[in-house]
């Protein structure tokens, strides 16, 4: 038996103080890296919700003030930080830990220095890719291709993505007949979800004028809080679909209202990685209706019951949504070649057998 100090620390850094994908992202791999005998810190801001939800899961908290590359208080602290943790590896996940934390990595000559890339968006500067880290994990193939326009050399670049829980995001009956109930959704109603959080670029907005343009038995339920909502609910109400479009706030076990629903709408226009909601539907068994957006092509390449359509087409959305409303309702033998099609390439397990691969060509070992 190995003492606990003895095996490798993985530390993971972050400046965001929100909650959303990226900081799932991060717990997620934490925990499972924890589970294979590795131990595992967080550096992040004291205030930051994963500072919390870290704590409660009982992964090591390392507070800071914040990052802040034009203070020089700021570098000292981390140094000191760093230099007493004696990491095997660290990854670091947005702007401004990544420059700071990969600097201080590589001076402290760390082994193995991870940069995670986890969006789709315009790259401001490719510095924090090229000279810090040894590997750039992306979210997407898709993002791999961007950072490799910008010159990022492809040896550097491994397409590692969210793993999700195939086995908690499966279908289930009893789910959906509670929820479907709680809500007074009847059983011929079609309902239509979308699990985010309400950010602009989810384009939760589309949802609400498609369902304006849909038939009564077509309900709409959005699951998810954030800066879009109050915005959302009043669209609702001007369009006169107020009664169709339900508000079912954030949920903790998002699971329960992926079983409810007949169709997923999924409605992010620029940004998205490989939504996490999105691979939960899938693994739900759900038929999908998106836009078009390259990652997220990329991820329905694997399953056969989608359609496509650009953002804000209300009626080709519309008509998308009637066509898979013809598919056969929650049908056991489509769910679950679905399911496992994309657990093979989402799941949990698929994404910590390719982390774990990759410490390995770099030296770090588990010691269980």
């Amino acid at each position: 038996m190995h003492s606990i100090e003895q095996h490798p620390l993985v530390i993971h850094t972050d400046w965001s103080r929100s909650w959303g994908g990226q900081e799932i992202r991060v717990l997620t791999e934490l925990k499972e890296l924890r589970k294979h005998g590795f131990r595992v810190g967080l550096i992040v801001p004291q205030e930051s919700e994963l500072a919390w939800r870290a704590g409660v899961e009982n992964i090591a908290v390392y507070p800071i003030k914040k990052f802040a590359k034009f203070n020089p208080g700021s570098w000292w602290d981390l140094i000191i930080l760093i230099r007493a943790l004696k990491p095997a590896v660290i990854n670091t996940h947005s702007s401004e830990d990544s420059w700071m934390v990969g600097v201080i990595a590589r001076f402290c000559c760390i082994p193995l220095i991870i940069r995670t890339r986890h969006v789709l968006a315009p790259v401001s500067s490719t510095f924090s890719y090229k000279f810090f880290p040894h590997i750039v994990f992306t979210c997407s193939a898709a993002i791999a291709d961007q950072l490799a326009l910008k010159g990022i050399s492809r040896d550097k670049l491994i397409v590692l993505s969210t793993g999700n829980d195939e086995a908690r995001f499966r279908f289930s009956r009893q789910h959906r007949e509670s929820i479907r109930q709680a809500y007074n959704i009847a059983d011929p109603d079609i309902l239509v979800g979308n699990v985010a959080f309400f950010r602009h670029y989810k384009g939760l907005a589309f949802v609400i004028r498609t369902a304006a343009v849909m038939p009564a038995h077509f309900r709409f339920m959005l699951v998810g809080d954030g800066e879009e909502l109050l915005g959302l609910k009043a669209l609702a109400n001007e369009l006169g679909v107020g009664d169709r479009v339900i508000f079912a706030g954030h949920q903790e076990q998002p699971e329960h209202y992926f079983s409810a629903f007949d169709l997923f709408f999924f409605s992010s226009y620029e940004a998205e990685g490989v939504s996490q909601s999105l691979i939960q539907s899938l693994l739900n068994g759900l038929p999908v209706l998106a836009c078009r957006l390259l990652s997220t092509v990329e991820t329905l390449g694997f399953i056969e019951d989608y359609r496509l359509v650009d953002y804000n087409d209300v009626t080709a959305a519309g008509q998308a949504l009637q066509d898979l409303a013809r598919l056969p309702r929650r049908d056991p033998e489509r769910m679950e070649k679905q399911h496992q099609a994309v657990a093979d390439h989402y799941g949990t397990k698929t994404m910590v057998q390719s982390l774990l691969e990759t410490y390995r060509r770099f030296g770090v070992f588990s010691q269980d």
